[in-house]
């Protein structure tokens, strides 16, 4: 069983609500306070190891992140299937709201991507396997913990998955800057939100395979936003057209 260190207390805690394996839990010596407690009292009632350490240690397991005190030692994260996705929106009676992710390579935009399609109800994220950032420490600790809550499916060819998921009768909206204005395009109903690379945007064939590009107005002097903040406006533009 692989293992992987998460790092920072709302992570943490997401971790133990998630009811994920945990091997050990490691807090900084004397720092017992606020949510700290509950942590440890959540750990205690479940059997866990708890470790006091000093900061240099927890500094170096939590590599480079701000771990706030604790840092857990957890089995690796399980990735679903789309088959789950769609089987989570089937039980929730709503229609499939999905994110296709076309190789985002920053861990850092996963992760917000991945804490805003959780508030926002999507059931599921798609990423590629090759090309991608992958859920790592630190899509744990920019999702604030929200990864334990989203299903993300990992697929070998993004192009065949879009295929299967038209073929599920599934509308694919992609974002790009030559598309129609976003709120003047109709986000209802079983929808498939395309996001490109931080840089190069969608690849020409995923973007080819699009029913609808959808843009974003642009009013500055910036001519792009980040990716998470683009995929956040049209993941509550969805939201806004079906339970506005």
């Amino acid at each position: 069983m692989e293992l992987q260190y998460v790092a920072g207390r709302n992570p943490v805690l997401e971790v133990l609500k998630a009811n994920r394996e945990v091997e050990k839990i490691f807090v900084l010596k004397g720092d017992l306070q606020g949510s700290i407690n509950k942590i440890i009292g959540i750990a205690k009632e479940r059997n866990i190891v708890i470790q006091e350490v000093d900061k240099k240690k927890l500094d170096s397991l939590a590599k480079g992140l701000a771990h706030q005190g604790v840092v857990a030692l957890i089995s690796s994260y399980e990735y679903a299937t789309v088959d789950d996705i769609f089987n989570k929106a089937k039980d929730k009676d709503e229609s499939p709201f999905i994110v296709i992710l076309d190789g985002i390579e920053d861990p850092h935009n996963l992760g917000a991507i991945i804490r805003t399609a959780e508030c926002a109800g999507v059931h599921g994220i798609i990423i590629p396997k090759r090309r991608s950032a992958q859920v790592n420490e630190t899509v744990y600790k920019a999702s604030a913990g929200a990864v334990e809550h989203v299903l993300v499916a990992k697929v070998n060819n993004i192009n065949n998955a879009i295929d299967d998921l038209k073929d599920k009768g599934m509308w694919l909206y992609g974002a790009d800057m030559d598309g129609d204005l976003h709120f003047n395009t109709s986000l209802k109903g079983a929808v498939a939100l395309v996001i490109g690379n931080e840089g190069k945007g969608i690849s020409r064939l995923t973007k080819e395979k699009c029913d609808v590009l959808v843009r974003i107005a642009m009013v500055g002097k910036i001519s792009s936003l980040n990716a998470s903040n683009a995929a956040a406006i049209l993941m509550y533009e969805v939201v806004r057209q079906n339970y506005g």
